[in-house]
């Protein structure tokens, strides 16, 4: 019993809920945080998407069954290994779908709109999108970007147009990052097999997946920068002047947001020497993780932002 148990549970592939946390971007950014209507707004719309993408990475399974039996880590996978019968994998696929679908018309017929288009990218890229090269990095990209949508509908606080070309930019970077891995992984194998495996894997090479990293790594930092630099100056709520020189609170009041470019200027560079020196990155989720240096960053990154909109604005 707890070995099925198990086994459903890996089905489902709780770690990757992690991604569906870019819900929470729009709220954060927005300083609703705090703001308890709708912060359960947004904590519904988290966990509707982590029934959708879970209901998702099982409809993957079964259209890859076959080939994941010759992948060297997807070979484990419970549908692969034979662990769970192809009956199960369905109904729990119809199951979370079905009801994270009529829960998300709950939320507003905005975010129930993204949810559709959602669904529909991720069936397309099942069906036939990652087939096709280029285009299989865009529909990875594209699932990222729809998060961080659905995050705003499910808040109505609308992003700034740096802060959407950051995430569209991040977003190529971590499936640019994930096929580099994944062609990394099969580096030993012959052309037949690597085609086998995954098609558009054959139709790329080292170097053009290394310009495509470089060029999103940058640009990625480029827009954050340009983010932080375009919001509104933080002023500092200390004005005793027995404590501060007449100039000094004038001087704190900076665009505080600014100092976040650091802990993401070095999540790059960390994430890169995962892919290049670990070959990791096929499961960003996996490297944030299992990587404590990037998983500490990661935190004083959101712990810096949270001070920065929450206490130093306030």
């Amino acid at each position: 019993m707890k070995r099925s148990l198990r086994n459903v549970l890996r089905l489902l592939r709780p770690r990757q809920w992690i991604k569906n946390l870019a819900i929470f971007g729009a709220i954060t950014f927005g300083g609703e945080l705090f703001n308890f209507p709708v912060l359960s707004n947004v904590l519904s719309a988290f966990f509707i998407f982590c029934a959708v993408s879970s209901g998702i990475y099982i409809i993957n399974d079964i259209f890859d069954r076959e080939k994941d039996k010759l992948h060297p880590f997807k070979k484990f996978r419970p549908l692969a290994h034979g662990d769970i019968s192809l009956g199960v994998a369905v109904f729990f696929a119809i199951l979370l779908i079905g009801s994270a679908t009529i829960a998300s018309y709950f939320i507003n017929p905005a975010f129930f709109l993204i949810t559709m288009i959602y669904l529909l990218l991720q069936f397309s890229y099942s069906a036939f999108l990652k087939h096709i090269t280029v285009i299989d990095i865009l529909a990875l990209a594209g699932g990222y970007i729809l998060r961080v949508y659905a995050g705003e509908f499910a808040s109505d606080n609308h992003i700034s147009v740096w802060l959407l070309l950051t995430t569209i930019s991040l977003s190529l970077f971590l499936a640019v990052g994930k096929r580099r891995s994944e062609l990394t992984l099969v580096s030993t194998y012959s052309s037949a097999q690597i085609s086998a495996i995954r098609k558009t894997l054959s139709h790329y090479s080292d170097r053009l997946l290394d310009v495509y990293a470089s060029i999103f790594a940058t640009s990625t930092f480029i827009t954050y920068s340009l983010f932080t630099f375009f919001q509104d100056e933080t002023p500092f709520s200390i004005t005793n002047q027995l404590l501060l020189p007449d100039y000094l609170p004038n001087y704190l009041n900076r665009k505080w947001l600014m100092l976040t470019i650091f802990p993401v200027v070095y999540g790059l560079m960390r994430y890169l020497q995962d892919i290049y020196e670990k070959h990791e990155g096929e499961s960003p989720e996996r490297v944030i993780i299992s990587d404590k240096p990037l998983l500490i960053n990661v935190i004083l990154w959101v712990l810096l932002v949270i001070i920065i909109i929450y206490v130093i604005r306030s």
